[in-house]
């Protein structure tokens, strides 16, 4: 089940499999001064657009309850206009400060006008190099396949998401996408570390080098060369091309098992994993780096269009605000979390609209609070 999807990193690999929240290597905070208000923990919070501030209010009710050690520094930033650039800065000095942060998904404009993406800036700023997205079947929603069990790694940083674009003759755009070898041997690491810290037997690297010979052919080249590296820890390996992937994903999911892919290609398979187990409402994710920790729903969807309904499925914030709590060392915390929410799926009882129920985003919440153990 998902919540063995978001048990300790620190298992041995001899244990029946538990996919971690965090990559092998990066560890837990062990201690850390109370806050001046009398917390254990001083978090950063950025509700996000859209349903953000709805389901970020179920993680603090749900904390509150657990009576959680978690102080929220909070930073209402909104990606809708560039005007809240100023609050954006406030947040980004805050992350740096406390090292830890729980966002929900800033939108983004497509107007050529509009702002860059400050869900990327946040990754390349603090860089976050390592986005982790856990895709698992839940037997309280039936999706088309079972037996869904897969980790996608990946590369936060570079690649088509440099935002480096300019037109160099009216009419013609060129895009610049960067490749360096020493992040896609940074993240290659990083996908075969949670292999061995997960107990997780295989991983497959997702490219197009057979079009981008350089730029996707480094990636590849990168991740073999690591791959001989982990050969005697007995981590099987392969790679696959993004379009076959994308084919064999629908069809044959369970031959998937820790996937690590450069930017764009994350974005695609990440959306896809989630719809294989029911969608984005149940999907946590994080991104990670060397210093910081940002946690965050794996599949990156404002859904403006439920905005102010109470009708957004909280679980994925939920599940990945216990993935941050296993971060900080509150396992027990985590756990009894994790497992009171899993329970509320599987039962069936109260689902959200996206689970085939008409349950509102508050009574799934008081459902998980009345499970909680």
């Amino acid at each position: 089940m998902l919540r063995n999807a978001i048990a300790s990193a620190t298992r041995p690999a001899l244990q029946v499999r538990n996919a971690t929240t965090l990559s092998a290597g990066f560890p837990k905070v062990t201690q850390r001064p109370p806050t001046k208000y009398g917390g254990v923990y001083t978090v950063t919070l950025i509700p996000g657009d859209g349903i953000g501030n709805e389901i970020t209010d179920s993680v603090k009710e749900i904390f509150e309850y657990v009576n959680a050690p978690i102080e929220w520094e909070q930073y209402n930033v909104s990606g809708v206009s560039s005007a809240g650039e100023d609050l954006f800065k406030q947040a980004m000095e805050s992350l740096r400060r406390n090292r830890v942060g729980l966002k929900g998904i800033l939108f983004t404009p497509i107007s050529q006008s509009g702002h860059i993406s400050w869900n990327v800036a946040m990754r390349q700023q603090l860089d976050i190099y390592a986005s982790v997205v856990l895709c698992k079947s839940l037997p309280g929603v039936p999706t088309r396949h079972n037996n869904v069990d897969f980790a996608i790694i990946r590369e936060n940083t570079e690649g088509e998401y440099s935002g480096l674009e300019h037109q160099s003759y009216p009419g013609v755009v060129e895009s610049l996408k960067v490749s360096t070898r020493a992040k896609a041997e940074r993240i290659s690491r990083f996908a075969f570390d949670f292999a061995l810290k997960n107990n997780r037997k295989k991983v497959t690297c997702v490219h197009k080098a057979n079009i981008m010979k350089l730029g996707d052919g480094l990636f590849l080249n990168t991740f073999r060369r690591v791959a001989e590296e982990y050969k005697s820890s007995g981590i099987e390996f392969n790679d696959m091309i993004v379009d076959n992937t994308s084919m064999q994903l629908v069809a044959r999911p369970s031959q998937f098992d820790v996937m690590v892919m450069p930017n764009l290609y994350g974005a695609i398979v990440s959306n896809i994993g989630a719809a294989l187990v029911g969608g984005p409402g149940v999907v946590p994710g994080c991104n990670v780096g060397t210093e910081y920790a940002l946690f965050e729903p794996g599949c990156r969807h404002v859904a403006q269009d439920i905005m102010g309904t109470n009708k957004a499925n909280p679980s994925a914030m939920i599940l990945s605000a216990t993935m941050m709590l296993r971060h900080l060392g509150l396992d027990n915390l985590a756990n009894s979390i994790a497992s009171a929410t899993f329970d509320v799926i599987n039962n069936g009882k109260v689902r959200t609209a996206d689970m085939g129920g008409s349950a509102t985003t508050s009574e799934f919440t008081s459902e998980v609070i009345k499970n909680i153990q």
